[in-house]
């Protein structure tokens, strides 16, 4: 979808037709309240003058844009995905992300773990987007080479729903952002309407080459799975101090409660990491006789849609879920 980006002139006829998006055009209500968490977005508004909207990041960072912003830069697969399904134009995107075809010839920019600012400059993006954890350190580079960031990040669902909102305020598309969040609520409540015979008990593991952590219901992936209907193993497990959405895998604990499915998500080479965790398995008997094992419902997600945040592809994860638990019950 194409954008008609506002110049002042047009900014200024913009205040005389919609003053109840552009809040900095006078009186009117936001048309977003009530519908998020006032510390989500609760300075948000539009100034004609210079044609901008300030809002608050997941950060807690009060962010002034250019709005709506005609170059975007994201560096997580999840805000590519919104600003695609918004509408937006991307003119960097995650290296080596899962991207549609349409994306692919998208510059490649790094990641929220290590962005290449050299790529980024020569871009030249209004907005970038990053991660509140991984990426406030960065903020300051980022602007001073002229550009602004929001930080975003996806610990449920919800999160998720948030994401769509922020970018849509800022992308003058709240219209179009509210039928994506009603679309997750709707495969939610599918979810809940049809209720499995029986809950699963399940294990999430993230999986990297030499390292296996269990996911907490704190984490996506393991919220998605309640979503679903699973029941996590490992919902009483120690969180790590440095990943509070993950544990360690605590083999004597796993055995006893016997998962049913076990699931292993990874951010690439899904392959080695499950002949990995199954040479790790190998060292102690005692994983072969849990249920999982014994009937071959050991499993690597797809790592589009498990190793990083979906964004608008939650539902097809939702989806993935729910097959698998359907198969394990």
């Amino acid at each position: 979808m194409n954008y008609n980006f506002y110049n002042l002139n047009k900014a200024v006829m913009a205040c005389a037709l919609i003053p109840l998006l552009l809040t900095g055009c006078g009186a009117g209500s936001d048309p977003w309240e009530g519908q998020v968490p006032a510390s989500q977005f609760a300075s948000a508004k539009e100034t004609s003058e210079a044609a901008t909207i300030t809002v608050t990041d997941f950060a807690g960072r009060e962010v002034t844009v250019p709005y709506p912003p005609a170059r975007i830069v994201a560096l997580s697969n999840g805000d590519m995905d919104i600003v695609h399904a918004l509408g937006g134009h991307l003119v960097g995107r995650p290296t080596s992300s899962a991207a549609e075809e349409n994306l692919a010839d998208i510059e490649e920019v790094g990641t929220t773990h290590e962005l290449d600012l050299e790529k980024i400059t020569f871009l030249k993006p209004d907005l970038v987007l990053g991660n509140a954890v991984l990426n406030t350190k960065d903020t300051a580079m980022i602007e001073s080479i002229g550009s602004h960031m929001i930080l975003t990040e996806a610990n449920s669902a919800s999160d998720i729903q948030n994401q769509i909102r922020l970018l849509g305020k800022v992308l003058d598309q709240n219209d179009k952002a509210e039928e994506l969040v009603q679309s997750i609520d709707g495969k939610i409540r599918e979810m809940q309407n049809a209720k499995l015979s029986s809950q699963p008990r399940v294990l999430i593991i993230y999986g990297a080459p030499g390292t296996y952590l269990a996911a907490l219901p704190n984490s996506l992936s393991g919220n998605l799975l309640e979503l679903a209907g699973g029941v996590n193993i490992a919902s009483d497990y120690p969180e790590l101090d440095s990943f509070p959405h993950y544990a360690q895998l605590n083999t004597e604990r796993i055995v006893e409660s016997d998962p049913e499915l076990i699931l292993i998500m990874t951010h690439g080479q899904p392959e080695a990491v499950k002949e990995g965790f199954f040479k790790e398995m190998q060292v102690n008997a005692a994983w072969n006789g849990i249920s999982a094992v014994k009937d071959g419902q050991v499993h690597v997600l797809p790592s589009d849609l498990f190793g990083t945040n979906p964004g608008t592809k939650v539902t097809k994860a939702l989806d993935e879920l729910r097959s698998l638990l359907e198969e394990a019950q």
